[in-house]
């Protein structure tokens, strides 16, 4: 395919020379909604042990301070889970009503119990449900589709749990953390880590689940913009029109990190994307 084609195929944005903003679902996290005509949120993350309620809630406080509309939360277990409930009550208390994100891996359990404290929930699609193992192996189209109905199982729990808490979902898809499935059949890609987060797209469809954010983070800035541009274009394929959370991955800090920030966020806010 030469580069017209390509361009005429790989549809992201409606113009690659006049700036004009993708139109989103508008998605409510907390009382703070996301997308739609809303401004560009700013989210942050905590760095203390989830398991230490006041040094938590002093940085989620600082943030809210820092003007960040989200604060982000990690709970790898049940037991930092069940603990946001500690701090949630810890940060009202204080008179902040900022919402907070449970950042989930591996655990689905972690995930059912966050959803009912917290206002959205992250989960990864290439580990929610599959523990990566490193294999190589040849995947039938039949054998295929039985993983995904294994990996509705596993997701369909959470999903009746943000419906009937009003608790948003990010399904947010890691360069370095795609399942042994995705890469068998699509490989280290952008594409399989679109493929990764449509499949838990369409499941969240089935059951009639919209509130949902979707990021696609790498630390290669190159991979990240494509993996987003081919996201948009996919979803518009299939008539979808989700929020985006824009993000490089493990960029570290300092200059470099700020540079590599700046070129993956800064070039898909130019395109119009999140």
């Amino acid at each position: 395919m030469d580069i017209k084609d390509y361009l005429n195929n790989f549809q992201y944005c409606e113009s690659l020379t006049q700036y004009k903003r993708r139109k989103s679902r508008e998605v409510y996290i907390g009382n703070t909604p996301l997308g739609g005509d809303n401004p560009i949120r700013i989210q942050s993350m905590t760095i203390a042990n989830t398991r230490d309620t006041e040094a938590t809630i002093n940085e989620v406080m600082q943030l809210a301070d820092a003007g960040c509309d989200y604060v982000r939360i990690t709970a790898p277990s049940k037991r930092e889970a069940e603990n946001l409930e500690n701090i949630k009550n810890g940060v009202r208390a204080k008179g902040y009503q900022i919402p907070l994100v449970a950042d989930i891996h591996y655990t689905p359990n972690a995930a059912e119990i966050a959803a009912e404290i917290v206002e959205k929930v992250r989960i990864n699609p290439g580990n929610y449900a599959d523990k990566k193992k490193f294999e190589v192996f040849e995947i039938s189209d039949e054998q295929y589709k039985a993983e995904l109905e294994r990996i509705k199982e596993r997701l369909v729990p959470l999903v009746k749990k943000c419906k009937e808490h009003g608790t948003a979902m990010r399904i947010g898809t890691n360069h370095g953390s795609l399942s042994d499935r995705i890469m068998n059949r699509y490989g280290d890609t952008p594409e399989g880590m679109v493929e990764s987060a449509m499949e838990f797209l369409r499941i969240c469809g089935e059951h009639n689940f919209h509130d949902i954010v979707l990021s696609m983070k790498a630390s290669n800035p190159k991979v990240m913009v494509q993996a987003y541009r081919m996201l948009v274009a996919k979803m518009n394929e299939e008539n979808m029109h989700y929020p985006l959370h824009l993000g490089v991955t493990e960029a570290g800090d300092g200059e470099t990190a700020r540079i590599k920030s700046a070129a993956g966020i800064g070039t898909l806010l130019e395109d119009g994307l999140g």
